[in-house]
């Protein structure tokens, strides 16, 4: 007999949420989401993405519960893609992604883009892992345990 080794059978978190959202087009509409972007038509102008991809990407992103489709709030015939609480919760995610890459991933002088808390108009902080008590974490720092949720 052969093991179920698909993401939805794995007891690995990271795994199961790279099968929901682990592709650059599903991340990139998400990012763009957080901007308020929210029509089909929207989405593609902004990432210059095939219509195809971008179909199956939302289609998937709504199945799983990240978005929810609705009547345009402008009262037209278009229908948008709001972002549901589960989708809401990917905001972390993303932002870690983004201080990744502007501290990895651009020369000095590059321009690009920066992420501001709108009532500072200050840089986010840095996210990082802490423990229950605030101490700071790395990876040698932690480890993991099975358990069994109810």
């Amino acid at each position: 007999m052969v093991e179920d080794t698909s993401p939805q059978a794995s007891e690995c978190p990271v795994a199961r949420t790279l099968e929901v959202i682990g592709d650059r087009w599903s991340l990139m509409i998400i990012r763009d989401a957080f901007d308020d972007i929210r029509r089909f038509s929207e989405f593609q102008k902004n990432l210059g993405v095939a219509r195809n991809i971008l179909t199956a990407r939302l289609k998937a992103l709504v199945e799983v519960g990240v978005f929810e489709v609705r009547p345009a709030s402008d009262g037209s015939a278009y229908k948008e893609y709001v972002l549901t609480e589960k989708g809401r919760e990917v905001f972390p995610i993303v932002v870690s992604l983004r201080q990744w890459g502007e501290r990895f991933l651009f020369a000095p002088g590059e321009t690009r883009s920066l992420l501001l808390d709108d009532e500072q108009n200050q840089p986010v902080m840095p996210i990082e892992v802490r423990s229950a008590n605030g101490r700071k974490l790395g990876p040698t720092d932690c480890h993991r345990v099975r358990i069994v949720t109810e």
